[in-house]
């Protein structure tokens, strides 16, 4: 057991300079277990010592080989715990939606994070610079800055937005932006596949750990390609629960926000699924794993009539023959005969 409890602390070593090296900016490494230590390897019992052993979870966070504190925590618990705290800002991290339809929800996200980031840096905050190709604003619509500011509580004064015709020209604006200090995060929004998707991100991303600023890159209605972020989220709508009052759920309102979101890629993280709920008043997500939560989500998805009455049932099988007279195909059903037109239509 010594010997063994001797190698992992070897291979914890080696992983520490590795990534050292590499300069990575978020890796979970995991202690020797605390199984590996038997109990006659110590057998005083002693508190210091078997507090030393215990399996501990740390997060190297570097930017230029020093460390920082550079995780946003979502304020799900479940999403946040297989981070490993939250998400990495001076890195970048790719939101995917599989539909042009689903754009909406992964604006949505996007923004709920660019939220908690602009209400964590309150002392030094800059406002957040969203680039996209006017194909992908086309389709999925521009942003509206009065909505965003009621429900993800941004200024329009701390969101600018710049629109490009060419992609090239709006990674090209995505890169310059994010060696400027006045912004606080960049968000990059594409339709459709990416040309050399590996090269560009991995420019992103360099520039983004150089910086020390988040870049999102939003795509949408586009396959999964491999691309440098090290995380990458699949984001749906889901459905919203029912508003929550004092005197119970509210019949027939529409709740808060509601998204599913998928970890696809992470070199740390374990994949998961969560469905999130965003609370507007707390700047934070929550998580609707929990039972008094999921109790307020609709099982019904058709209201009933408006006098509180079920619907009718089926009245059974229709027809349209007589079962005595089936319809043969080819042949038209009987009815009734009409006399024959006399003489004959003439030209000329």
């Amino acid at each position: 057991m010594a010997r063994n409890a001797a190698a992992r602390e070897t291979v914890f070593a080696l992983r520490h300079k590795i990534a050292k090296i590499e300069g990575r900016l978020a890796e979970r490494l995991e202690t020797p277990a605390a199984d590996d230590a038997c109990p006659a390897e110590n057998p005083t019992g002693d508190a210091t010592t078997n507090a030393t052993i215990q399996p501990t979870l740390q997060t190297l966070i570097r930017r230029d080989g020093r460390p920082a504190d550079i995780l946003l925590p979502t304020g799900a618990t479940g999403l946040d715990r297989a981070l490993g705290g939250g998400l990495p800002l001076a890195a970048l991290t790719e939101i995917h939606g599989a539909e042009t339809r689903n754009c909406g929800a992964i604006a949505g996200f996007t923004l709920s994070l660019a939220s908690r980031l602009l209400k964590a840096a309150s002392d030094k905050v800059g406002p957040v610079l969203w680039i996209g190709t006017h194909e992908a604003l086309h389709e999925a619509g521009f942003p509206y800055a009065a909505g965003i500011e009621t429900f993800f509580g941004i200024a329009p004064q701390s969101l600018l937005f710049c629109a490009t015709s060419k992609l090239n020209n709006a990674l090209w604006v995505a890169e310059e932006a994010i060696r400027l200090a006045g912004f606080s995060a960049v968000i990059l929004e594409i339709r459709g596949a990416l040309p050399s998707a590996l090269l560009a991100t991995r420019r992103l991303h360099m520039r983004a750990r150089e910086a020390g600023r988040p870049v999102f890159l939003l795509r949408h209605a586009g396959p999964v390609e491999p691309t440098a972020a090290p995380l990458r989220m699949s984001v749906a709508p889901a459905p919203s629960a029912l508003r929550h009052t004092l005197a119970g759920p509210l019949k027939s309102s529409i709740g808060r926000p509601a998204f599913t979101v998928a970890i696809d890629k992470s070199p740390a993280a374990r994949p998961g699924r969560f469905i999130l709920e965003w609370n507007a008043d707390e700047c934070a997500f929550t998580d609707r794993e929990t039972p008094e939560i999921r109790a307020k989500i609709p099982l019904s998805v058709v209201p009933l009539p408006g006098d509180g009455t079920h619907p009718a049932p089926a009245s059974g099988t229709v027809l349209a023959f007589p079962p005595d007279q089936p319809f043969t195909s080819g042949r038209q059903p009987a009815r009734g005969q009409r006399p024959a037109h006399r003489g004959s239509r003439r030209t000329g």
